[in-house]
């Protein structure tokens, strides 16, 4: 049947309607960011968050050193559960800037440095703290040059000790270059701007062009300046100074001493430049070492292609042969060749048998699936760019939210497993609770021991006592009941049925001359092989401050990393099948979830060699807490993927053989 002709017009209509509005739509929208546009003179106030070191970790309030306050005091911005748990504490500043308008400016003096003041602010020099800075939600950006090599960083020092010296020096004075782009709209007018929305704009009638600024760049150069407390002390906040050159001696700088007055200046300088507002992140998220990406891409491939070969020759060449031989003989002969079985044929009466802690294993395998479906579906939709690094904390709130609602699928994958497994649905309602509450429950374990250390060290890293409520509430309110409907939807499903009866005596296992375990274990090396070269970014990203935005090549490494995980299992259950070993259920998760020891064996070899800053044994343990979280996280997620595929093969294989 074709359309209606009468129904051609009003198609033809809504296409050509459709066209001119995404013509006359010429712009860019970045999901969880907006576009600022501002008028010249128009105040602008940066704001400040968490003092941060790769050195030790700890996050502390800005205001923990003796900065200037901004007038009105200190005020928190909202944050969002995934800021909150990274240890973000962004709050207002008393930096302020006028669009387009270039000034040196007077903050504050302070009063005389007591001897606390002193020694926090030579600690926080010591241990390389870095103040964070945000204007229009872009952080501050600081190009230096080490070993002849041009770099570029976040933030800006607290201050700097020289070399062979035991003098610190405070980071007093700012230069501020902000990169603008002028926005020229035909036919617009700018109602209103501001710096919490954007700026509403409307179609002006006289069609003149109307024009703004938009921020697409920040960047700062920090420098020491000794100043005349007597003359600063005459001054006004905000109040307009003489140009200050930043002085290459040290007895030109401020000292870091008692009873030192320290006074605070800055200057901001207005650049135009060529950057579009949607592109004003890409100096931000530069992807170096795509060569490596590629590299570890290829790797994995040939990794996958030597594995599949493998797979290919146990189906077509062995299993397929075996099966066609024997579906080829009458009865009698079929018969005889029963009693002359040997390999995986032999243990077709006790391969289904039931594997010890076989409740355990359904729920580690339910809250793999959980896992594995909410990293699935973060990478995705960080791949195509509706994770913005704008967005502070959106990443982790997205996971959580995600995780929380896959508990249904975890209750579902966990019961059904019990019911394949027991042939009944009795016991699903513990199932459920245990699949809801073991791998939160180790999450909350190690989140606590390490709250407790960030609670003695005082840092903004620390879980306020009202967001663990709000965990808490989380975890029994919302997955808790999704998991438990899950199970609910588990026991309705239809149960799935073996293909060989299991014998009531167990056969005996031939003895072997090394432990199976030994080949489960070096098992995981294969998809260590895939992994660890995105590790080495992403631990890089997460300890060393730096961005992380190539979620493209982490799909890819992902999805190269479930095949390797699937064929990795299915060998090794295959192998263990032809020596007479019926007991593939734990081996086939941890012949893939065995990568998650690699894992964390690596994250100990990058602590000892790429974060060599790291110092303390707080540090140390915050770090090795953190890994062996992630490693627990791999474990249940790569290992779900291996049984999975080989509960699959096994039940193919034997579901073709025709042995009473």
């Amino acid at each position: 049947m074709g359309l209606s002709s009468s129904r051609w017009p009003s198609i033809r209509r809504a296409f050509v309607f459709l066209v001119l509005f995404a013509h006359a739509c010429n712009g860019f929208y970045l999901p969880g960011s907006y576009m600022h546009t501002y008028s010249k003179n128009d105040e602008i106030y940066a704001k400040v968050n968490s003092l941060t070191s790769i050195e030790t970790e700890l996050p502390f309030s800005y205001y923990s050193l003796p900065y200037c306050k901004p007038r009105g005091g200190v005020k928190k911005s909202a944050e969002n559960l995934g800021e909150l748990l990274m240890g973000d504490q962004i709050d207002n500043s008393p930096y302020r800037f006028r669009m387009n308008v270039n000034e040196t400016v007077y903050l504050c003096t302070t009063s005389p440095l007591n001897e606390n003041e002193v020694k926090l602010l030579k600690q926080r020099t010591r241990d390389l703290y870095q103040v964070n800075m945000i204007l229009d939600n872009l952080p501050a950006m600081r190009y230096a040059q080490q070993n002849g090599v041009n770099i570029q960083w976040t933030g800006f020092p607290v201050g700097y000790t020289p070399p062979n010296s035991n003098d610190d020096y405070i980071i007093n004075h700012l230069k501020f270059r902000v990169l603008i782009h002028e926005y020229e709209g035909s036919g617009v007018e700018i109602i209103g701007t501001g710096e919490e929305g954007m700026g509403v704009i409307s179609e002006a009638d006289d069609k003149k062009k109307a024009s703004g600024f938009e921020i697409v760049g920040f960047e700062v150069f920090p420098c020491s300046v000794k100043h005349n407390p007597e003359v600063m002390l005459k001054l006004h906040l905000h109040e307009n100074i003489s140009a200050i050159s930043c002085p290459g001696e040290l007895d030109k700088s401020q000292i870091i001493r008692e009873q030192e007055r320290v006074s605070f200046t800055y200057e901001v300088e207005f650049v135009k430049s060529d950057t579009r507002w949607p592109s004003r992140w890409d100096a931000y998220l530069k992807m170096e070492g795509a060569r490596v990406h590629w590299f570890s891409i290829l790797n994995s491939l040939m990794v996958i292609t030597f594995l599949a070969g493998i797979v290919f020759v146990i189906f077509l060449r062995t299993v397929r042969r075996d099966l066609t031989k024997y579906e080829e003989l009458d009865k009698e002969a079929q018969a005889q060749m029963n009693e002359e079985l040997s390999g995986w044929k032999l243990v077709v009466g006790d391969v289904f048998r039931e594997p010890e802690c076989s409740k355990l294993l359904c729920v580690m395998v339910g809250d793999g699936f959980q896992i594995t479906g909410m990293a699935v579906v973060t990478i995705v939709f960080a791949a195509f760019g509706f994770m913005s690094p704008a967005s502070r904390g959106m990443l982790l709130t997205g996971m959580i939210v995600l995780y929380l609602f896959l508990g249904i699928a975890a209750g579902y994958v966990g019961v059904r497993m019990w019911r394949t497994i027991k042939g009944t649905s009795e016991g699903w309602r513990s199932v459920s609770w245990s699949v809801a509450c073991f791998f939160p429950g180790i999450a909350f374990a190690i989140l606590t021991v390490l709250n407790f250390i960030l609670w003695a060290n005082n840092s903004t890293g620390a879980i306020p006592i009202s967001l663990y409520f709000v965990l808490f509430s989380l975890w029994f309110c919302v997955s808790v009941p999704l998991t438990l409907l899950g199970g609910f939807f588990g026991t309705r499903a239809e149960a799935i049925q073996y293909p060989v009866r299991t014998n009531q005596i167990p056969r005996e296992i031939p003895a072997r001359k090394y432990p199976s375990w030994l080949l489960v274990l070096g098992a995981g090396t294969l998809p260590f092989g895939t992994l660890f070269i995105e590790l080495f970014f992403i631990l890089s990203s997460i300890w060393l401050g730096r961005f992380y935005y190539v979620f493209g090549f982490l799909l890819i490494v992902l999805l190269l990393l479930v095949i390797v995980c699937a064929e990795v299992s299915v060998v090794l259950t295959y192998m263990h099948l032809c020596v007479e070993d019926w007991r593939w259920w734990w081996k086939s998760f941890f012949a893939s979830g065995s990568v998650a020891l690699y894992v964390f064996l690596y994250s100990i070899n990058y602590l000892v060699f790429d974060l060599q800053s790291l110092s303390g044994p707080v540090s140390a343990v915050l770090y090795l807490g953190y890994s062996l979280l992630m490693a627990v996280a791999i474990m249940l997620s790569t290992g779900t993927i291996g049984f999975l595929m080989s509960f699959y093969f096994v039940h193919y294989l034997f579901s073709s053989v025709k042995i009473d």
